[in-house]
């Protein structure tokens, strides 16, 4: 029998669950849900119907796991509680300094429901978390290092389109390669801010509207580019639909850390991505662990779980048997 998966939210990252369904032969898509208008949503598995946000509830015995599409910022933290009291849900709750309180609020109502629910399912977090779990613990003398980019930062890019002249822009997150050399090096350096990463933007300006008072908005935004060098380019918008229509990204976990008696001998882990789609490998991971979901709740679990409480076997659609011959 198939898991039977819904999606609530269909923008870049619903899109992106909806091709990683296709490629999991143990699962089937069985509805989407928007706050549009139904009928004015087009989606790309056939024969699959298009509901309103309404009319969740309706699908409560019809759904095995809903997988949640919305934005962290003010989305999520509203919409997986109140889901996850009616469906085994999960997320990729991103804002790292929240995930403790959301974790609190999304296991009362999953306990509540008799739900399994998962958050912060992604590659940072989640790829990335376990990574750093995976390296500190077997390196506990030493140190952590995470590098995003190069990538397109999709939060700092609106923040750019909110300017006043501004009609489009993309901004890249950029790891200071100097940096990132040091690491491996095995320097054990301490980096602030500014020199872990750089900031590129692409901008396309309004007719008429002033660069150099654009530029310097830019630079000096506080909790976006203020504490990061930043380069600012301005490009015609046939230049940003052909160069930077893309959202790409990626990024490093490394662990410089010491071992022996005297620890004299080092060592170095390091794991990275390279993404041509930031959403539609995150839908990846999120599907993956949406079968994880489902497996915990056939088991009568309940309850919240992060990337950590999930064993490796549940993510894969092989059997124990053929994991222990393929893949051990």
């Amino acid at each position: 029998m198939s898991i039977r998966v819904g999606i609530l939210g269909y923008g870049n990252l619903g899109r992106g669950v909806e091709c990683a369904i296709k490629q999991n032969d143990d699962m089937e898509l069985v509805a989407v849900f928007t706050r549009r208008n139904p009928s004015d949503l087009s989606i790309l598995t056939k024969d699959v119907k298009v509901c309103s946000i309404n009319d969740v509830e309706e699908w409560k015995d019809k759904i095995d796991v809903m997988v949640l599409c919305g934005g962290s910022a003010t989305d999520l933290p509203k919409q997986t509680p109140e889901y996850a009291s009616m469906f085994n849900v999960i997320d990729s709750f991103d804002t790292h300094a929240k995930i403790p309180e959301h974790f609190q609020n999304v296991d009362k109502a999953a306990k509540a429901g008799g739900n399994v629910a998962i958050i912060s399912s992604g590659w940072d977090p989640g790829m990335f978390s376990l990574n750093r779990l995976y390296a500190s613990a077997v390196l506990p003398q030493g140190n952590d290092y995470t590098f995003w980019g190069k990538g397109v930062s999709q939060g700092h890019s609106d923040a750019i389109r909110r300017i006043d002249g501004v009609k489009d822009a993309r901004q890249y997150t950029v790891p200071v390669e100097a940096a990132l050399e040091s690491v491996r090096h095995g320097e054990n350096p301490e980096l602030s801010t500014r020199q872990k990463h750089t900031r590129e933007c692409y901008v396309v300006l309004e007719e008429g509207a002033d660069a150099q008072k654009i530029e310097e908005e830019i630079k000096t935004m506080p909790n976006y580019f203020a504490d990061y060098d930043t380069t600012v380019y301005f490009i015609s918008e046939e230049e940003l639909q052909r160069n930077h229509s893309g959202i790409p990204h990626g990024g490093f976990v490394l662990r410089s850390g010491k071992t022996g008696w005297n620890n004299e001998n080092s060592h170095l882990i390091e794991y990275s991505l390279k993404l041509d789609s930031n959403p539609e490998f995150t839908a990846s991971v999120i599907v993956a662990y949406a079968r994880a979901v489902y497996r915990l709740a056939q088991e009568g679990q309940s309850g919240c779980k992060t990337v950590f409480d999930i064993a490796p076997a549940y993510l894969s659609a092989m059997s124990n048997e053929e994991l222990r011959e393929k893949m051990l």
